[in-house]
């Protein structure tokens, strides 16, 4: 048997409630004609004052003139502006979703992206990384003046003053001259030759005619990118002229080994 209950007070059954759907229904209608009924007010707001505007501007025509070409570039501007308006709101919704996804947490053991240095930056030591010595340039690359000039910067940079380069027509057998570490004078004669053209002792011999009553040598140095002939390394020990070949050469401009006139002397203790 089905039960059915009234209210205590009023004594209505819930068929008073099958009401309800009826009163929703007359509430949206009633809603959509107050919407109507304001629309048809703005409406008629808008007719009134163009009727306005235009009984005014009848009176006065060169002020709604002005009043005009005052207002239409202004509705213009906010026209354009609305669209703008609308994309540099999603370039920023778009930006700061980008900067939650940096800043989010990286999870445990994913791999971590590390981002390329620019081209031209100098690369960050770990201390892992073998730091490669720079390269020393080939001296057969370079001509006749321009190795003159490559020994005497090595002299210079081993500790020699006063270095200059003489060499040239009638520089009579010298072609650098400097003052060592240990005050004496050096004179150099610079022979860049050819791996297969060795410098002979017919070289060693006009070069020992000049190195000391002419250019004052106490320190005689021949310096090629050759070697020496059997003959040419007598005379040189025989004279005491200090003989540099292309091997002892590029260990002296690596620094691996020592200049001619040998490594600079301790400063005296005080």
């Amino acid at each position: 048997m089905a039960i059915r209950r009234t209210d205590a007070q009023t004594g209505a059954s819930p068929m008073a409630e099958g009401a309800a759907p009826a009163t929703a229904g007359g509430g949206g209608l009633s809603g959509l004609v107050v919407a109507f009924a304001l629309i048809g007010s703005v409406c008629c707001a808008g007719v009134l004052l163009f009727v306005r505007f235009a009984h005014w501007a009848g009176t006065r025509p060169y002020t709604a003139g002005l009043l005009i070409a005052l207002t239409v570039p202004v509705f213009y501007v906010l026209g354009r502006a609305m669209p703008r308006g609308r994309e540099l709101r999603r370039a920023a919704r778009a930006g700061m979703a980008a900067v939650d996804r940096d800043l989010a947490p990286v999870p445990a053991g994913a791999p971590v992206e590390v981002p390329a240095a620019p081209f031209g930056t100098e690369p960050v030591h770990d201390g892992l990384t073998v730091e490669l010595a720079p390269q020393r340039p080939d001296f057969m690359d370079l001509d006749p003046d321009a190795f003159e000039a490559a020994v005497a910067a090595l002299c210079e940079r081993d500790g020699c003053r006063d270095v200059s380069v003489v060499g040239g027509a009638g520089d009579l057998g010298a072609d650098v001259i400097a003052v060592a570490p240990d005050g004496r004078r050096v004179v150099v004669q610079c022979k860049r030759y050819a791996p297969d053209h060795k410098v002979g002792s017919q070289d060693l011999q006009r070069f020992g005619g000049t190195c000391w009553s002419v250019h004052g040598a106490q320190l005689p140095v021949v310096v090629t990118t050759s070697s020496f002939t059997a003959p040419a390394q007598e005379y040189a020990a025989g004279c005491g002229i200090h003989c540099v070949d292309g091997a002892v050469l590029r260990a002296w401009a690596e620094g691996s080994g020592s200049a001619p006139w040998g490594p600079a002397a301790p400063p005296e203790s005080v």
